[in-house]
């Protein structure tokens, strides 16, 4: 992809939005959170429906933005180079449309709260992680930065823990429900490329 006669990958692209778009934030953060944000009611309402692409966008704070960017850019650079270009760009942004939905109904059946605005990349990013737990499931990731697991560990034992919370009403501000529909959404995908490309033996060139 080619911006302004710079090639530039897909996960570099979003990396400059998400920056740009934090940098602009703080300009005025409660504002622009509750102007971009998904926040359920809402959208029950049928107001602010841009929220469902522009949450994807809108980070809390520079923790919140740093550790998102730094996953995306190392399992994101993967996975582009394993499914192409396009293909990830499908999965991006159908995973953050699926952490949105998650987000939507378990606040519509009253497992979360309704009011509370839902931002980040966090849903389309554990979409791309979806897609290497089944294309590369004893890829090894370090916890922490110190404990190295193999990835499909990671995606059992995040998912058992993201249930429980779930129905312990979110405690800790962290959206694990719209992380648990991204994941989802990146496992339904991992497993169409796998079949779909069943035994080439190249591991970085095979979805192109």
């Amino acid at each position: 992809m080619r911006i302004l006669g710079i090639s530039m990958t897909a996960v570099e692209v979003l990396i400059a939005v998400n920056v740009l778009i934090f940098l602009f934030t703080l300009t005025d953060p409660e504002l622009i959170i509750r102007t971009l944000g998904l926040q359920p009611t809402a959208i029950f309402r049928g107001e602010r429906l841009w929220g469902l692409v522009t949450n994807m966008f809108v980070h809390a704070s520079f923790d919140h933005i740093l550790f998102n960017m730094i996953a995306l850019f190392f399992f994101g650079m993967y996975v582009e180079r394993l499914i192409g270009e396009r293909n990830f760009w499908i999965v991006y942004f159908t995973g953050g449309f699926c952490a949105d939905l998650i987000y939507l109904i378990t606040s519509l059946v009253g497992l979360t709260n309704p009011y509370i605005i839902g931002v980040g990349a966090s849903g389309a990013i554990f979409a791309i992680m979806g897609v290497l737990v089944v294309l590369r499931p004893n890829m090894t990731i370090l916890i922490g930065f110190f404990i190295p697991m193999p990835l499909y560990i990671f995606a059992i034992l995040y998912t058992m823990f993201a249930v429980f919370i779930l129905f312990q009403g979110m405690p800790g501000g962290i959206a694990h429900n719209a992380h648990l529909g991204g994941l989802l959404a990146g496992l339904v995908f991992g497993r169409h490329f796998k079949e779909k490309n069943e035994g080439d033996s190249d591991p970085y060139h095979i979805y192109y």
